[in-house]
């Protein structure tokens, strides 16, 4: 690994944690005018071409057909089905809500690796870690009126709980997959087949005859024109350059950073609702994720979540 200078990396750090916990509240101000199929797919289609175009200029080779068939998997996985299911469910579920339940991927990734044959097994402190996160959830999304006086919309988190588990498979199966030399060209792969598939869902749905261009407001053009560039193209080739650059360590702090950026921009810029017992189902949830991220495995060390392909919102 090369050594990265440590204003580099911070500098990296600092844009990853900004923009991808930023996206929670972006995608809640894109959706509000957009179907949410087609913003995500036109986003990640978008950003695709840029970045697939930019890296085989670069000079990186013509991907394989079995590395299109891998980034395709992960790519339908990770953005076409988590993402475009988040995308979905922030129409009722407030911005810091989703990002703190998306944080619970590291807790599923442990548990897969523990469970599939030849995986990491798991140990008493990431069991432990588990066990903590999963009550954070419930304490999160119990039954209590605590968001601005209403019940949270509980077919929305549990679609955003789905969405991690989908995320968390994907992580899982890309960490064998052939996958293509520069990360950055496989990342624009992963986004072209994404945005292609969530086009086609939001065909499928029909969502073009529910757009209305005119009526779209500027915040969420705004929202999505952020998410494509801040998201998709910015923090995201932060992300992968850390990776490289960086001990895995220090670039998988996001994983518990983000939510709180989240929260914090939800309550501040959409007006989302901050009660004590979202802090603690907070404060639990982070605690559990840095348990986990923290813990060493027997055999080997467990990447975070979201370390192999990378995870953005």
């Amino acid at each position: 690994m090369k050594k990265a200078s440590t204003t580099s990396t911070w500098t990296a750090l600092i844009a990853v944690y900004i923009f991808w916990g930023s996206t929670y509240l972006a995608i809640r101000f894109a959706v509000e005018t957009i179907p949410p199929f087609l913003m995500a797919g036109s986003r990640f289609l978008v950003a695709g071409i840029i970045m697939y175009v930019w890296r085989r200029a670069a000079g990186d080779r013509r991907p394989t057909r079995l590395e299109w068939r891998s980034t395709a998997i992960v790519g339908l996985l990770l953005l076409t089905f988590a993402n475009g299911t988040v995308s979905w469910a922030e129409q009722t579920v407030p911005s810091g809500i989703a990002a703190l339940l998306v944080g619970t991927v590291p807790l599923w990734m442990v548990l897969i690796e523990g469970l599939r044959p030849h995986g990491t097994p798991l140990t008493r402190r990431a069991i432990l870690g588990v066990s903590v996160g999963f009550v954070g959830v419930i304490v999160l999304v119990g039954p209590v009126k605590s968001y601005g006086g209403q019940p949270l919309n509980l077919v929305g988190a549990g679609l955003i709980v789905f969405a991690a588990i989908l995320w968390a498979i994907g992580s899982v199966y890309s960490r064998s997959a052939p996958m293509p030399e520069s990360s950055l060209l496989g990342t624009g792969m992963e986004m072209l087949v994404a945005g292609s598939g969530l086009l086609i869902l939001g065909t499928v749905a029909g969502q073009w005859q529910q757009l209305n261009l005119s009526a779209v407001t500027t915040q969420s053009w705004m929202g999505l024109l952020y998410l494509i560039v801040c998201g998709s193209l910015i923090g995201y080739t932060a992300y992968t350059w850390l990776l490289r650059s960086a001990p895995i360590s220090l670039a998988s702090t996001f994983a518990y950073v983000n939510p709180l950026i989240a929260v914090i921009l939800g309550s501040l810029l959409g007006q989302e609702p901050l009660t004590p017992r979202i802090a603690l189902a907070a404060v639990v949830i982070i605690g559990a994720v840095v348990l986990i991220s923290t813990t060493r495995a027997p055999r080997r060390k467990l990447e975070p979540a979201y370390a192999v392909v990378g995870k953005e919102e």
